[in-house]
């Protein structure tokens, strides 16, 4: 017993290689293999009957909502086939698994020998099927009640010398129902400690937006697809990431509008696509996407549309009043001239450099754009996670307001969200810093004062635990310690708590780092039937576009001690505030109309949310800029100044940036393959530049060890191999969440905060061991 004790989980996964294989790059995405691939997962996790069913129902009108990405569902006929792809398919094999995990099993096997599996093994041993709480200085989870878990919960936040030593995390997954109740509960008990996934994506997203335009959202519908004359992607995978938006682009390419892909690594989604509901998908015939490839360097995206900017205003000068569009800028936009003067005064040479990318294909880019007035822009987490990140991405909306490109048809910015309502989420409230107005609506419908003073997001609330300023950490969702920055710092701060509780569907890392006592409170995924007084209860969802539309499970639950995620909240904030309340959480947990009935009173544009959200594909929140409008200070879009800035190197450092594999979404392993990569059966992997690799006499399947020593401390990732990959020189990437212990948590983004993934800097030392290809 005594050496049980003593045993300390590891935080990150463990360091075992499974036998890499590389085969060739992809081409081509999807197509059959993406068929079978999805098929097989299916019907090995849930059984042929179940994981059909879920899938017959998987985004169809008066389905269920896919718990994977937020790509929006089309507006009118979805696919009577499959309105869902490859990685869809995946994330509901996952919820929809038969195997279960009952008390007999965290009997079985102990907190440190389950620390020993890797994230891959750990979430394929299936749903967790009861509450199970684990002791101080206990080796094993242990069953436990669920009005225990919540006299636990109560009993450790109501002993706090203060509510903000609290922290309340929360997942994409959640629905706009459960995300209403929490942040509303929260606010209840005395804090805005309200960090969500958010902070980690699209956090630079939303302050650019809102800062530039005037609200933290994009603008473009899936219509707008359809009239766009150029799609400009920028640092986003689509194919692995976002895979239906690939149905939109091979749709947008074929009523003429031109696709111009900027990245690192030339992605194979970006370049071609196999529709497999079309003949000519099947035979793999035209699939080709991208137009314009332009290979960025890691963080070289600023510059290279800066340089953009400077040739399109060289051509404005050229052919007055064709280029620009100044009718739109004179009557809706502030900063143009100081932004003028700006750029004619950058070094063009000195930009085309910094950006990686030759002058030739700069100047054809620019060509293109010189005629075109319906541009969309699209992007993600690779212009989201860099220190220059919200001016990268005003930089994004300086070219689109020099082409009159907001507000219209076919035109617009479009950040395509990750998980499947992260943008619902921050729309029910789930934001540390909350506005007046909001706060001002609880305090009129609900009758108490919500706390004003701006709370932690994840990286100050990691800080917070780590430093002890924070004592008690709930996750509603997610994988917080995978997901997040600087794995070890992140451990060392979990286990400060005196409580850790994770609302969770299956068992994750998080649940094994933890802190002197520990809950895991198990919930039903949007696959589940929600049964409550003999009515199946649906939730919502916001998808990237502003869509807000009905999600009712359809499967019968795994377990029947299972609670809904509003549910979970309802109980837990009864046991939390008791008597002081002034909330009738009990209502809302006997029906979710009276939830939406009180998100309605207090959110803008929920009007008839109840009637609506039934309505078959929901309906569309208010978008000031998709209606032409700025809700600034002065009601105008802001024009933004920037210095492209590049940072040296020394001689023996890379850039790294993490990226998904194909068989992952978010901290979630599917599998081992990268297979439009040509990676297989191996996730410890360092993708390299083969004159980079040649300077440091390295082979293919040479082992190394990465390094990290921002702010003077040492980060090693352990036991990666190299793998030669057209990627720029100077650059590298590494999968996620292997790679996370190197990213420094002080490493952040300006104004939004959100941890650098996309800009690491490390060096490498090879090991002595014989090659492992």
């Amino acid at each position: 017993m005594m050496d049980d004790l003593q045993k300390q989980p590891d935080a990150e996964n463990p360091e075992q290689l499974t036998g890499l294989r590389l085969g060739p790059i992809s081409k081509v995405a999807a197509g059959i293999p993406a068929v079978l691939s999805a098929f097989k997962m299916v019907i090995s996790e849930a059984g042929f009957f179940r994981g059909n069913k879920a899938l017959f129902h998987l985004n169809k009108k008066g389905g269920f909502d896919c718990p994977s990405c937020a790509w929006p569902d089309p507006d009118d006929e979805r696919s009577g086939i499959a309105e869902y792809c490859e990685n869809g398919a995946r994330a509901v094999a996952e919820e929809a698994t038969a195997k279960k995990l009952t008390a007999s099993f965290f009997e079985q096997h102990s907190v440190y020998d389950l620390s020993l599996l890797s994230d891959y093994e750990i979430g394929g041993k299936g749903r967790i099927a009861q509450p199970m709480y684990l002791p101080e200085g206990a080796t094993h989870y242990q069953p436990i009640s669920w009005k225990a878990a919540f006299e636990k919960i109560a009993e450790h936040l109501n002993v706090l010398p203060s509510p903000h030593e609290a922290v309340f995390y929360t997942s994409g997954r959640t629905s706009n129902e459960a995300a209403f109740l929490y942040q509303l509960f929260v606010r209840e008990y005395g804090t805005n400690n309200l960090p969500d996934c958010s902070n980690m994506c699209h956090e630079s997203s939303g302050v650019a937006l809102g800062e530039s335009l005037g609200i933290g959202k994009g603008s473009v519908t899936l219509a707008d697809f359809y009239e766009s004359e150029v799609i400009m992607i920028l640092g986003q995978n689509p194919g692995t990431n976002h895979p239906r938006m690939l149905s939109a682009l091979q749709k947008a390419k074929a009523n003429g509008a031109i696709i111009i892909s900027v990245n690192p690594l030339p992605e194979t989604g970006l370049m071609g696509f196999n529709n497999p509901q079309q003949i000519k998908g099947i035979l793999g015939i035209d699939p080709m996407l991208t137009d314009i490839f332009l290979q960025v360097k890691i963080n070289g995206d600023m510059a290279l549309l800066q340089a953009l900017e400077m040739l399109l205003l060289e051509a404005e000068r050229q052919e007055p009043g064709t280029v620009l569009d100044h009718d739109f800028i004179a009557a809706h936009t502030e900063g143009f001239e100081p932004l003028r003067q700006h750029l004619s005064g950058l070094d063009f040479d000195a930009l085309v450099q910094a950006s990686g990318i030759p002058e030739d294909q700069v100047r054809e880019t620019a060509a293109i754009l010189k005629n075109k007035k319906k541009i969309i822009a699209c992007w993600a987490m690779g212009l989201t996670q860099h220190k220059n990140a919200v001016d990268t991405i005003k930089e994004v909306v300086n070219l689109l307001l020099l082409k009159g490109s907001i507000g219209k048809p076919g035109a617009g910015t479009c950040p395509v969200r990750g998980h499947s309502n992260v943008q619902g989420d921050r729309t029910m409230g789930i934001y540390e810093k909350p506005k007046k107005a909001f706060l001002d609506s609880i305090n009129q419908n609900f009758g108490f004062t919500p706390p004003s003073e701006h709370g932690y997001d994840v990286v100050e609330c990691i800080h917070a635990m780590y430093e002890g300023k924070a004592k008690v950490f709930i996750a509603m969702g997610g994988n917080f310690l995978s997901a997040t920055p600087d794995t070890e710092y992140t451990a060392k701060a979990l286990r400060r708590c005196n409580l850790t509780v994770q609302v969770s569907t299956k068992l994750n890392r998080s649940h094994l780092v933890h802190g002197r006592e520990a809950l895991i409170l198990p919930c039903l995924g949007r696959s589940d039937k929600d049964m409550i007084n003999g009515e199946n209860q649906f939730v919502s969802c916001e998808n990237s576009m502003g869509v807000v539309q009905s999600s009712q499970g359809v499967l019968k639950p795994v377990s029947p001690k299972l609670l809904s995620e509003p549910v979970i909240v309802c109980r837990m904030a009864r046991a939390v505030l008791g008597w002081r309340s002034a909330v009738n959480w009990e209502q809302y947990a006997q029906h979710y109309d009276a939830i939406r009935e009180d998100i309605e009173r207090t959110i803008p544009g929920f009007d008839q949310y109840n009637e609506r959200v039934r309505q078959p594909g929901g309906f569309y929140l208010p978008n000031c800029n998709r209606e032409g409008s700025f809700d600034t200070e002065t009601a105008k879009a802001q024009f933004n100044i920037a210095v492209a800035e590049t940072v040296t190197l020394q001689e023996d450092e890379l850039l790294m940036m993490t990226i998904r594999s194909h068989d992952q979404f978010n901290t979630t392993v599917y599998g081992l393959n990268d297979r439009y990569r040509g990676i297989y059966n191996e996730r410890r992997v360092i993708l390299m530049n083969q004159a980079d690799m040649n300077r440091r006499a390295l082979q293919p399947g040479d082992l190394v060890d990465l390094y990290n020593r921002h702010s003077g401390r040492v980060r090693i990732a352990r036991g990666f191999i190299v793998v030669p990959y057209p990627i720029p020189e100077g650059c590298t990437a590494t999968y996620f969440p292997e790679a996370n212990v190197l990213v420094p948590v002080d490493s952040v983004a300006d104004k939004s905060n959100t941890p650098t993934s996309k800009y690491v800097v490390l060096s490498l030392e090879k090991r002595t061991a014989e090659s492992l290809v």
